[in-house]
Order: structure tokens, then C-alpha cells, then sequence
């Protein structure tokens, strides 16, 4: 009996050594053969370790602190298998753990993302469809279900998308961007989820690890692509790893808290101080967001090993990178360039809140204002913030020199800056900012000619979920939870179900009518995709481009004053050439352009020429 109760005790003992191992498993046949697997558990670097099956370890690395263990092993020529690591003292094993090496997907190297053929909608989960009740409050998460309260857990969660992709996929978009879904342990305010506790789980709220595979075995089914939002810069403050850091140099830190300036033209500006420029990098984004320290090896080892890892086993088509540009430059860089070497088709668009073009096109993949520093971030995609700003303005204003459609012209007249003009995501609006149909008091012309816009000009267009229905929201009233609000129809009980036909006021079938014939059409366009542009100058507020290519092209007119407006086409010759009519895409009605087209106030055209 004692000897029974001595290996029970010492069983115990064992098994408690690890508390967590992370990556959780990996995958064979990867591009870079090496993985760096982190043990922790109570004074586990006292251990030697090695591995079974002839597995190379190639480093260890202790820091320190005594709980963590950084094992490197290469997985070259290693068949998919469980392997058995061993800790041993004074040549002794104290202990074992299992690790997995699992089959990677058959061409998953080759994966294709999203690109210009895409249009893109955007996702707050909290807030879009409950379709788990039980799981609204979870017992290991501190806050708990109060959709009472505005800025509270509402209850949205991954079977709630699911339940909606038919819906997704008939408004026409292809690809879902959705803010993230990791596990956020903060006691209020966490229904945003960028102040993630644990990145190798789905918070218990939104469902489970299996759950978001899942989402993606169900999107691939309908041709629909998932883009997940990666948080490079900072973690929550209650992350696990928070209480007991593996170095302290994990995260930046200074005597007293402090802030990030936002300044982000530190980095490429050559007169920029350092304590500007280190205050920026290294500050916190929030008092509740410890900012991490990519230049740590450690640290961006971690990140990039997560990401693949995430991209692996959810069989993710892309990623939406949220602060891009607060996190160290040349460490960001080789952690994009890690993931692009392992994925080469595989998209990552940067969340680059710039507002000048040149600035913008610094961040861009192989960009010719990075090179004038020797700086080339290796990012595919970037985020048109610049588009954004004129589009939340210019269908409120009387045309100018600068003002109304001249914005969106002299927008577009930078693009000579960017490496790939197709690759930037654009949009009207997000989580984060004004909603456009409250700047635009729900005038359904005004957003038809943004939307318009979006869907025929270069780039990924995006739409933020609620705006195909109307859905507004004053963010200088409400704050962030007045433009983040339920989507109607997606918790049992709404008196409005908006995700049907049948359910969607008279209103609603508007909005959502127009952007689904608008975005469908725009799905087959390829002269829309990757088509040229050719615009002229806005006259009195009106502004007239094409795109095209060798097979097709396509006329896009916009009246922005409040009077009828009759455009002579004589002006646009180069463009029409021989064609003699269009074809709205809207009404399917044939409007003849060899002479002049009328267009009622606040009005846009769409023409297919033929």
C-alpha cells in the first residue's frame, strides 16, 4: 500500500511538471523544418531534455526564469508521429510528455488567399448572431453575459456565424474578416477581444478551437474564405503569461505606464527623436495592452510560430493584422516574411492608419518609398485609410478644388506610390470608426454612390457588417458600442430579423437589395479586379472614370450635387471610343452614351458599355 500511495505521489509530481506546452502540436514537410516548442512548469529548466525517433534537437535556451524551457527541434525528413520528450536530472528521467507531429493538408504551401476578386465583410462576433446560448458566460472568464449593457458580452458567437453564411454569401461577399476570436479574460470591456489572454484558444464565449475549424470546413463549402484578425503588437494584461514572464523584456516596460504617442512617423522620419521614437514603438496601446517586444528572438519566434500554427490548424486563407505599424519595424518585417516564406500566395493585409499616400505606401510589400531607407516590410496588403476619410466626408460637401469628389480624385492620383495598387483593402468604414450611414443620416443615395464606389474602383473593397441594412450608430454619443451594436435578427426574440427577406423592413430590403446586385455583379468582373483605371478631373462635383481592359469596360459616373446634372460624353472619347451604349448594372436598363447622359442629383451610374 505504501509503495502504491509512493507512486501516486510521485505520478503526481510528474504530471505536474508541465502546465503548458506551446505550440500545442506542429506539423511535418513544414518549409522551415525547425520548431521551438515552449515547456513550462514549475523550475522546469533545472532539466535536461531530449526526444525520441531520432528527432535533432538543435538548441535549448533557459532564461531567466527557471519555469520555462525553449526546446528546438528539427523536423526535416519526419514522418507525422507522436514523439516522447524526457526530462531527465543527474541522468535520471523524472518525467515524459507526448508531442505530436501531425500531416500538414495536402498543397497547404499552395493555398490561395483573397485578393481583388474579393470583397471582404467585416465581423464583430460578439455582436452579429447568438447561436450557442449556453455558452454565453463561461465559468474560467470573468466577465459574464449582460447584453443590457452596451458595452458588455453580448452573446455573439462562431455557431451564430455559421448559422448566417448563406446570408453572407448572398449579400455577395466572398471572404470573412472577423476581429479576434482568442480568448480575452479581462473583466470589462472584452467583447472586442484585442486584449487577448491566450492565443492558442478560442475564447469559451465564441465557442472552441474545433468550433473555428469547423467554421472553416463550412465556409470552404460555399466558396467563401477566412481571414483572421492577428494581434502582433500587445496581449491583455491578464494573459497567463503576464503573471510570470518568461524574460522581462517579454513586454516593454517603464517606471510609470506609459502610453504610445501614435506617432507612427517616427519610424521613417530621419529627424524624429529617440525618445519620440521609443515611445511610440515600445509604449503601451492601453493601460490594459502590455506591449510585446518582437525584437526579443524569443518573443517573435513565439508570434510566428503562433500565426502558422493558427493558419495550420484552421486552415485559415489570410490575415488581417491589427496595429501593424506600433510593433518594431525590422522584426514585424521578418515575422511577415516568415509567414509569406512558408505561404507564398497567402495574403496579409496591415492595418497602416496613415493618411498620407507616401506614408502608406512605406509599409507596402517591395515599396519604392521603403527602399529610398533600405526598409521593405514584406506586406502584401495595406489598408486604404486615406479612401476611407474622404468616403466618411465627401457626399456631404460642395465641390471644390479640394473638397467632394476632388478627395477620392486626388486619391487616386498618389497611386503612382504604391508597388501594387490591387492589393490595398478599402472601405468606408469599420469597427473603429463613424458608421457612414449615420454620417450620412441614412440617406440610402449617398451610400448607394459609396458603395459604388467601392466595388469599382482598384483594391479589396470591404463592408462592415449592418451597413447593407441601414444599421447607423453615433460614435460621438455612444462611443465605440454605438457603432459595434446587435445585428438585428441574431439573438432569439429580436423583433427584427434582418437576415431574411421576409424579416428586413421595407427599408432594410433596400439597402440590402442594392449592395447584393452591386456586389454580385462585381464577383465576375475581372476588368473590375485587375482592369486599368482612367478617371477625369471632377467637374461641379461630378466625377466620371472607367475601368477596363482588352476584353471589356465599364463606365462609372457620379452626380454629388443636388441638382440634375447632363454630361457630355464628347469629353470621355479616349475611354468610349466606338462603344455606343451601357448597360446599368443596377436596373439592367440600356443608356445611350454617344452624345450626353442625364443623371438625377446624388445619383450614380454604373455602365457596361457595349
Amino acid at each position: 500500500m505504501k509503495k502504491l500511495l509512493l507512486f501516486l505521489l510521485i505520478s503526481s509530481t510528474m504530471f505536474a511538471q508541465i502546465e503548458r506546452i506551446e505550440p500545442p502540436f506542429w506539423y511535418t514537410g513544414m518549409h522551415n523544418p525547425e520548431v521551438q516548442i515552449m515547456f513550462y512548469g514549475k523550475n522546469i529548466a533545472q532539466y535536461q531534455v531530449s526526444v525520441s525517433h531520432s528527432i535533432a534537437i538543435t538548441n535549448v535556451k533557459r532564461t531567466e526564469n527557471p519555469n520555462y524551457l525553449f526546446v528546438t527541434i528539427n523536423t526535416k525528413n519526419v514522418p507525422a508521429t507522436n514523439c516522447v520528450f524526457s526530462f531527465q536530472s543527474k541522468n535520471k528521467t523524472v518525467f515524459t510528455q507526448k508531442y505530436s507531429l501531425k500531416q500538414r493538408r495536402e498543397n497547404s504551401a499552395e493555398r490561395k488567399s483573397f485578393d481583388s476578386s474579393d470583397m471582404m465583410y467585416l465581423i464583430m462576433p460578439d455582436r452579429f448572431s447568438n447561436g450557442n446560448p449556453e455558452n454565453d458566460s463561461d465559468t474560467l472568464t470573468t466577465e459574464k453575459y449582460n447584453r443590457e449593457l452596451p458595452e458588455g458580452r453580448h452573446g455573439g458567437d462562431i455557431q451564430g456565424i455559421i448559422n448566417h453564411l448563406d446570408y453572407i454569401k448572398e449579400l455577395g461577399a466572398t471572404t470573412l474578416w472577423i476581429t479576434p476570436l482568442c480568448e480575452d479574460n479581462e473583466a470589462v470591456y472584452s467583447y472586442h477581444t484585442y486584449a487577448q489572454t491566450d492565443v492558442y484558444k478560442i475564447d469559451p464565449r465564441y465557442g472552441t478551437n474545433e468550433d473555428y475549424a469547423r467554421l472553416a470546413i463550412e465556409m470552404h463549402k460555399k466558396n467563401l474564405k477566412l481571414v483572421m484578425d492577428y494581434v502582433t503588437n500587445h496581449w491583455g494584461l491578464q494573459h497567463w503569461m503576464m503573471k510570470d514572464l518568461p524574460t522581462q523584456d517579454w513586454i516593454h516596460q517603464f517606471d510609470n505606464f506609459t502610453q504610445t504617442n501614435h506617432r507612427r512617423t517616427v519610424i521613417h522620419d530621419t529627424n524624429a527623436s529617440k525618445i519620440d521614437t521609443q515611445i511610440c514603438m515600445d509604449g503601451w496601446f492601453a493601460s490594459s495592452m502590455p506591449d510585446l517586444n518582437q525584437a526579443n528572438p524569443l518573443v517573435l519566434n513565439y508570434l510566428t510560430q503562433n500565426a502558422i500554427w493558427w493558419i495550420e490548424s484552421a486552415n485559415l486563407d489570410g490575415f488581417r493584422v491589427d496595429t501593424y505599424n506600433y510593433a518594431d519595424p525590422t522584426a514585424i518585417a521578418k515575422w511577415t516574411k516568415s509567414i509569406t516564406d512558408e505561404y507564398p500566395h497567402f495574403n496579409i493585409v496591415g492595418e497602416i492608419s496613415m493618411r498620407d499616400q507616401a506614408q502608406l505606401s512605406y509599409w507596402q510589400k517591395n515599396s519604392p518609398i521603403g527602399k529610398i531607407q533600405n526598409f521593405n516590410s514584406h506586406l502584401p496588403s495595406v489598408m486604404d485609410f486615406i479612401l476611407s476619410d474622404a468616403l466618411l466626408t465627401i457626399f456631404n460637401e460642395d465641390g471644390n478644388w479640394e473638397s467632394g469628389m476632388a478627395k477620392v480624385y486626388n486619391n487616386f492620383a498618389n497611386d503612382f506610390l504604391f508597388p501594387n495598387i490591387n492589393n490595398l483593402l478599402i472601405f468606408a468604414e469599420n469597427h473603429d470608426t463613424h458608421r457612414i450611414n449615420h454620417v450620412y443620416n441614412n440617406d440610402i443615395d449617398k451610400y448607394k454612390m459609396t458603395m459604388s464606389l467601392l466595388a469599382t474602383v482598384r483594391g479589396i473593397p470591404q463592408l462592415y457588417y449592418g451597413s447593407e441594412i441601414g444599421m447607423a450608430g453615433n460614435k460621438d454619443v455612444g462611443g465605440d458600442a454605438a457603432i459595434r451594436q446587435d445585428f438585428p435578427g441574431g439573438w432569439e426574440g429580436d423583433d427584427n430579423n434582418a437576415f431574411t427577406k421576409e424579416g428586413r423592413t421595407e427599408m432594410q430590403n433596400q439597402y440590402f437589395d442594392f449592395t447584393s446586385k452591386l456586389f454580385n455583379w462585381r464577383k465576375t468582373k475581372d476588368v473590375i479586379h485587375f482592369g486599368k483605371m482612367t478617371h477625369y478631373i471632377p467637374e461641379d462635383n461630378t466625377y466620371v472614370y472607367f475601368r477596363y481592359n482588352a476584353a471589356a469596360s465599364v463606365m462609372v459616373l457620379l452626380n454629388n450635387t443636388s441638382e440634375t446634372k447632363t454630361l457630355k460624353t464628347n469629353r470621355f472619347a479616349e475611354n468610349i471610343g466606338n462603344f455606343k451604349t451601357g448597360k446599368d448594372v443596377i436596373t439592367d436598363k440600356i443608356i445611350d452614351v454617344t452624345n450626353e447622359i442625364i443623371m438625377g442629383p446624388k445619383s450614380v451610374l454604373i455602365l457596361e458599355l457595349k
